[in-house]
């Protein structure tokens, strides 16, 4: 039997990390966290203000998203989290070794449109430059997949349990492992 895995569903603002990630664990029979829930105060009034967060700012965050995922390692779940940098994921990984990533990725334009259609998020669309300037994707031997994300949240959904399907059972994967070449 496969062990549920910890995903976490990362990507720029707009991506649609919100939309995906409920659906996704839905899809998985786990519980789903809202990553921008464990943003300090500090940090959501920072980005307000069209601020980007620095490092420091981050820290924090990842790790308490970090700690949800290890507290859930064996038992699965869904969180968002952009994890833009590598040294980003490699924080989550540091606290939950078993962590796979589904990498929602798009075309920009595509993404600011999304962006300008949203109500109630605090994060402007004057921030995306700094988002992909900032974005490192998934390395081939990080584990995870890369998504479109074109189409409705239900197929980019399905491509994502599809994908995620097609990954080594966390007991078979090793650190160093190729992504499965049919990633979208």
């Amino acid at each position: 039997m496969r062990t549920p895995q910890v995903v976490v569903v990362m990507g720029v603002a707009g991506t649609g990390k919100t939309t995906i990630g409920p659906l996704l664990a839905a899809r998985l029979g786990v519980p789903y966290a809202e990553g921008d829930d464990f943003h300090p105060q500090a940090n959501i009034a920072k980005m307000s203000a069209g601020t980007p967060l620095d490092d420091g700012d981050r820290w924090p965050w990842l790790d308490a998203i970090g700690g949800w995922a290890d507290e859930r390692a064996g038992l699965g779940g869904v969180v968002s989290c952009s994890a833009l940098k590598r040294s980003y994921r490699d924080r989550l990984r540091a606290a939950a070794p078993g962590v796979v990533f589904v990498h929602l990725a798009g075309d920009r334009s595509l993404i600011e449109d999304r962006m300008g259609h949203r109500q109630g998020h605090f994060m402007p669309t004057a921030l995306l430059d700094s988002q992909f300037a900032t974005l490192q994707p998934l390395q081939a031997d990080e584990a995870g997949v890369t998504v479109d994300v074109c189409g409705s949240p239900e197929a980019i959904t399905g491509r994502a349990v599809t994908a995620l399907a097609a990954l080594p059972d966390a007991a078979e994967r090793s650190f160093s492992i190729e992504r499965p070449s049919s990633a979208e």
